[in-house]
């Protein structure tokens, strides 16, 4: 199994960039004190954040594990594994929450209209999630398929709904996904049923159009993979810049897609 290392996440600015930038910048001497101040704070910043940050799901977890998931998280395997009993339990659980969630809100919910919604919001969102609980070994079950073909396998508009890790508010938006066969071919609904396992989850755009892409070049060591995604977020819409009608675009080129231009602009057309 081909190792997803050669796709690492930039750094963060070192120390020693920073030391760098300081003797090639040169600033105005009236501002040297304040310039170099700022650096140092910047960078005791940078290291101090660091040194607690989270992996992100690239770094925590296998691309593939001994049960066949798929970046799991942390509670995966017992979430997948569950009891219906402990299923219930969990359920149970997270109504309670909404119901905290709703008291906080200044609403009532024992009036007619919510009485409900906190069950209902919590099996929503259990299924809003669902690409935690899915495998991938289930999802391909053998669909790889030895053929002759080295042309560019395209399939487009893909629909994918998804939820914003930031805000918990949804984003929609369609996905394209393409491969150059290497002697093996996945059957064409699969490259859907990727896309929607991984977009069940609490995502970004960016870290959704990169799985869909490493996954599948884990599966079939083509000789290469195209993901794009366009996408419209509530959270710029219905919230903070409140901008209706914007739309966020995301690629991952992997393999003679990001070292060939002409093979990428085929794709892209």
């Amino acid at each position: 199994m081909a190792s997803t290392s050669s796709f690492p996440n930039p750094s963060l600015p070192t120390s020693e960039d920073h030391h760098s930038h300081r003797l090639t910048d040169q600033p105005h001497p009236d501002d040297t004190d304040t310039h170099r101040s700022l650096i140092s704070r910047f960078a005791s910043t940078t290291i101090s954040r660091s040194s607690i940050r989270t992996p992100s799901p690239y770094r925590a977890a296998d691309l593939i594990d001994r049960e066949g998931l798929a970046w799991p998280s942390k509670g995966t395997l017992s979430r997948k594994d569950e009891s219906p009993s402990d299923r219930e339990a969990r359920l149970e659980k997270l109504s309670g929450a909404m119901k905290t969630v709703l008291e906080c809100l200044g609403e009532d919910p024992s009036r007619e209209g919510l009485q409900k919604t906190p069950m209902r919001y919590a099996k929503a969102l259990m299924f809003f999630t669902k690409g935690y609980e899915e495998s991938l070994k289930d999802i391909i079950n053998e669909a790889v398929f030895e053929e002759d073909h080295d042309e560019m396998v395209i399939v487009k508009n893909i629909d994918v709904f998804s939820l914003c890790e930031h805000h918990l508010v949804p984003f929609t938006g369609k996905i394209n996904i393409g491969y150059i066969p290497n002697r093996r071919v996945l059957g064409l609904s699969k490259l859907a049923r990727i896309a929607e396992m991984f977009s069940r989850r609490l995502q970004v755009q960016e870290r959704l159009t990169k799985q869909v892409a490493v996954a599948l070049q884990e599966i079939l060591q083509p000789q290469g993979v195209a993901v794009t995604m366009e996408a419209t977020h509530m959270c710029m819409v219905m919230r903070g810049v409140e901008k209706p009608g914007s739309s966020t675009v995301t690629s991952c080129m992997l393999g003679v897609f990001r070292d060939d231009p002409r093979t990428r602009e085929e794709f892209l057309r």
